[in-house]
């Protein structure tokens, strides 16, 4: 008995899909998905990197209790030996499986993405995953490159296919299994892409023709933002295309039409990703498995587009931070869906016209960290208790909060009653907050100013998001008792959302701050 969970996480998703009001794109599939699901439009990652926001959101805790900030240290054997989402739905009888980018791979998962803790079988890696970064782009002198935006034909790739391809076949197959056996399953599927290298099939540069695409709306850095906020895309640097432009470091700016061509193939790459999510959903309806699988679809982090002059990830804008969040819970999110019900039929991305809106959409601000709770409650298994103060010594707790008391409540019946509240805390007219982090080496930006190795972290910038206002402070930080020190301000950003919804005019200087801290420092 019991519903089975499928789990979709992206690898450097922003939420540029139909369901959130990007008008460029086309994602009929996920769009399609979400007109079954309950939309979060103000969910956020606790740390704009792999590795450190995977952690984070597969344990339930913040990166200041996994102590991963960079991809060098397994949870378990650094910081204390927590219980992951996988392994309590494994505890609680269910068949889990991984498929693809689930837990960052390396040292930080254990070499083994947290097998055999985490999973009934070992996760599957697609064999196309080594050639990601190798010569496989054709330049327009012939000759193969390892560049950022890397459009190819699938035939000529070694294997012929693409990671994704092959994670989306052996979730299927898995699916099957699963129907076969009757074994209620918590299925893990994280797909590569939009990660760079920008490497997809070819033809979805067709949906996206050049004249088309724009700018991003601020490409400038903003004269106020303090240059340790500042990301110095280094690894978009190393890429062959991007190399041979010789844009000076740290500020020099990319030229206009390459801008334009990275944002062309990062919406092209989310295509092929709604292709492959359009798939496994289809799969998903054909073993007749729809009725009774939540589905949640998610990212690890966004991904700057140019905003601010800057590109990648690494930072705490929104457009970093800020991620796709949905959850699909048959009978909840929808009405009660027959046995065998087509619920998912595959919208072809090139012929699919016509949007559909989300089934139910909250624009409370809630984190990734919450989704551990919420699919343990969604479920229908016992929440994990809220963690105490300091819990490394807690094996079973989380810092996040379940958020199914957002889900089925229309906006206003939550501002005049408060009714569905079990707890006070919930239920105090406190605004939710999403908290995110991002340590720099140094006040300005270094070459490793992106991803810093724990020992040379000096400064960890605490970034607090409301609906109205996001706000950072730049501490002083030491990387070898992992504390922050709050009287030691290396810089500050505030931006209020209603005027300034791009996060281009920092006021920190121009506002008084004792209440803002009091609020951090909580």
């Amino acid at each position: 008995d019991g519903m089975n969970v499928l789990f979709i996480v992206v690898d450097d998703l922003r939420p540029v899909l139909g369901c959130y009001g990007d008008k460029l794109v086309k994602s009929p599939n996920i769009d399609q998905l979400a007109s079954q699901s309950m939309v979060f439009s103000n969910a956020y990652a606790q740390q704009a990197v792999c590795a450190p926001s995977r952690v984070s959101f597969l344990t339930g805790r913040r990166p200041d209790t996994t102590r991963l900030y960079d991809f060098y240290s397994y949870w378990r054997v650094h910081a204390g030996n927590y219980s992951t989402m996988p392994q309590y739905f494994k505890e609680n009888g269910y068949v889990t499986l991984s498929v693809g980018k689930v837990f960052h791979p390396g040292v930080s998962s254990n070499y083994s993405d947290d097998y055999p803790y985490s999973w009934s079988i070992p996760p599957f890696h697609p064999s196309a995953e080594k050639y990601e970064n190798d010569k496989t782009c054709r330049g327009k002198d012939g000759k193969l490159y390892a560049n950022l935006v890397c459009p190819v034909n699938v035939t000529e790739m070694p294997g012929g296919t693409l990671p994704d391809i092959q994670s989306t076949e052996e979730a299927v197959r898995l699916l099957n299994v699963m129907k076969t056996n009757r074994q209620k399953f918590f299925l893990a599927v994280g797909y590569h892409k939009p990660h760079i290298p920008l490497r997809y099939p070819q033809e979805f540069l067709k949906l996206y023709p050049l004249e088309n695409i724009t700018l991003a709306p601020d490409p400038w850095v903003p004269k106020k933002l303090p240059s340790v906020a500042y990301n110095p895309w280094t690894d978009i640097r190393q890429r062959d295309d991007v190399e041979a432009l010789n844009v000076s470091f740290p500020y020099g700016p990319l030229p206009d039409d390459f801008q334009r061509q990275i944002r062309q193939s990062y919406y092209a790459a989310v295509s092929y990703l709604d292709v492959q999510v359009g798939l496994l959903l289809n799969a998903l309806d054909n073993v007749g498995l729809s009725n009774n699988t939540i589905v949640v679809f998610t990212a690890d982090h966004g991904w700057s587009l140019g905003e601010h002059g800057e590109w990648a990830k690494y930072s705490n804008f929104d457009v970093a931070t800020r991620v796709p969040l949905m959850f699909y819970v048959p009978g909840m999110t929808t009405s009660p869906v027959s046995q065998g019900a087509r619920v998912f039929p595959y919208l072809d991305p090139f012929s699919h016209i016509g949007g559909s809106a989300p089934q139910g959409q909250s624009k409370k601000v809630v984190e990734l960290v919450s989704v551990f709770p919420t699919l343990a409650e969604l479920a229908g298994l016992q929440v994990p208790p809220a963690c105490p103060e300091t819990s490394f010594g807690v094996v079973l707790c989380t810092e996040g909060t379940s958020i199914v008391h957002y889900f089925n409540v229309s906006e206003e019946k939550v501002e005049e009653g408060k009714e569905g509240c079990d707890d006070t805390d919930r239920c105090s007219d406190e605004e939710p907050v999403a908290f995110s982090q991002y340590p720099r080496p140094a006040d300005t930006p270094q070459w490793n100013s992106d991803k810093p190795r724990l020992k040379d972290i000096r400064i960890m910038g605490y970034s607090l998001r409301t609906i109205d206002y996001r706000y950072t402070v730049w501490v002083q930080f030491d990387p070898n008792n992992f504390s922050a020190d709050f009287e030691d301000v290396h810089a500050g950003e505030l931006y209020m959302m209603e005027t300034d919804p791009n996060q281009d005019y920092n006021i920190y200087n121009n506002t008084s701050h004792g209440w803002l801290l009091k609020k951090i420092l909580g």
